[in-house]
């Protein structure tokens, strides 16, 4: 059938588990220089945790779970355009966008980039019974895939959900160790701009705050015709996009980055897309995050703020531990680079400033690649995540996981 080839249920959640590679690692004999932590709470400083045991991932799934969608009693509408700030919207502008001549309906919900890998994926928080009516016929004419979500799971777009998740059907929503685990309830199709949806309930555990989003149809009437109307009630400060097969390049883009206390940190931006996928970020997001220092072995390098403080001490243990040599400064990659991963419309990590990659000739994706252990292991104790470590291998890439303090 063509629902079966479209939609893909994941396996039973009777057989999860969490391995012992998702635990991020810390060096057992600590030096001097040794990452601290304090109380939860305090800003820009975590505990770095275990990794959700199958018991705490299950208990998250039933406590985040809303009433079940029914079945589908209302037609199908198309997703025409897309809403999107920085900010929550408040109840008089989505009225607003309600009532605007040309708009059929609109759908109010919560959006955010969520880091995964070396990537961010954009993750919807919806009403399952309302949002499913916007999406392609395959999703939105299976129930399953609704009440999956409504009850604590996420549905994902195939081609991702099936790279990303682990051996027991949970994809980890964020970097860091300790980040919500969700069960991939669907494989299916969604709509443009979107590549994981949960319900709302899920979404305010994630950290999306509020409704910051709506996604609109317009029936008969041009998009095109609606839009203006549409940025004006907005704001400038939000994205209007026209959806379709292709990203809407003519328009600013919204960046609202969650998923633990590195998202916090790094703060939300507005960009527009330039030539090759390249990125040109709010200069003032630029001016108050993005700093360019000198570290040692890689000298000059450009990075956010807050993790130039996590990459020098890392970089000076290595000195310490006579591993500088482990380390070529020309092979290494860069680390503020904003762009696209190559193919997709997806912001890399790299846009944001808290990614680096170095040695790259010996470490190319899909390889175990030639880095010293001893090295990674020393950048894993100063927070950074390992591409290494992934299911898809990038071993030459580093990502700021978890915020420490460097003394």
């Amino acid at each position: 059938m063509a629902l079966s080839s479209a939609l893909v249920l994941a396996a039973s959640l009777a057989a999860c588990g969490v391995g012992d590679d998702d635990v991020a690692e810390v060096s057992a004999n600590p030096t001097d220089d040794a990452p601290t932590t304090t109380a939860p709470g305090e800003p820009g400083v975590v505990d770095e945790g275990d990794a959700p045991t199958e018991d705490e991932r299950l208990r998250a799934m039933a406590e985040n779970a809303v009433d079940p969608p029914g079945e589908l009693t209302e037609g199908l509408l198309g997703s025409d355009l897309l809403v999107y700030s920085t900010d929550p919207l408040d109840d008089e502008t989505i009225s607003a966008i309600g009532d605007l001549p040309g708009v059929v309906a609109a759908e109010p919900m919560g959006l955010a980039q969520i880091p995964v890998e070396d990537q961010v994926l954009f993750v919807a928080a919806v009403d399952p019974a309302s949002y499913r009516r916007f999406t392609p016929a395959e999703s939105a004419q299976l129930l399953d895939v609704w009440t999956r979500v409504a009850g604590g799971e996420v549905a994902v777009q195939a081609d991702l959900g099936e790279r990303l998740q682990d051996d027991e059907g949970y994809l980890r929503l964020g970097n860091e160790a300790t980040s919500p685990q969700l069960h991939v309830g669907a494989l299916a199709p969604q709509i443009p701009r979107v590549q994981a949806v949960v319900n709302e309930r899920w979404g305010a555990s994630l950290g999306i705050e509020g409704t910051n989003a709506v996604l609109i149809a317009t029936g008969a009437t041009a998009p095109q015709e609606v839009r203006p109307a549409l940025q004006e009630i907005a704001g400038d400060g939000a994205s209007v996009q026209l959806l379709g097969p292709d990203l809407d390049v003519t328009v600013q883009q919204t960046a609202v980055l969650t998923g633990g206390s590195v998202a916090s940190a790094v703060g939300t931006f507005n960009y527009r897309v330039l030539d090759g996928g390249r990125l040109a970020p709010d200069q003032a997001w630029v001016d108050a995050n993005i700093r360019t220092a000198q570290v040692p072995i890689l000298g000059s390098v450009t990075c956010h703020r807050v993790m130039l403080p996590q990459l020098e001490a890392a970089l000076r243990e290595v000195v310490d531990r006579g591993l500088a040599d482990k380390i070529v400064p020309g092979q290494y990659a860069g680390c503020y680079y904003p762009r696209f991963i190559a193919g997709s419309t997806q912001p890399s990590l790299h846009s944001y400033g808290i990614a680096f990659d170095i040695n790259v000739p010996g470490n190319q994706r899909g390889t175990v690649g030639d880095l010293d252990r001893s090295v990674v292991q020393i950048f894993k104790k100063w927070g950074f995540a390992w591409g290494g470590d992934w299911s898809y291998t990038d071993p030459m890439h580093f990502e700021l996981a978890r915020l420490v303090e460097a003394r």
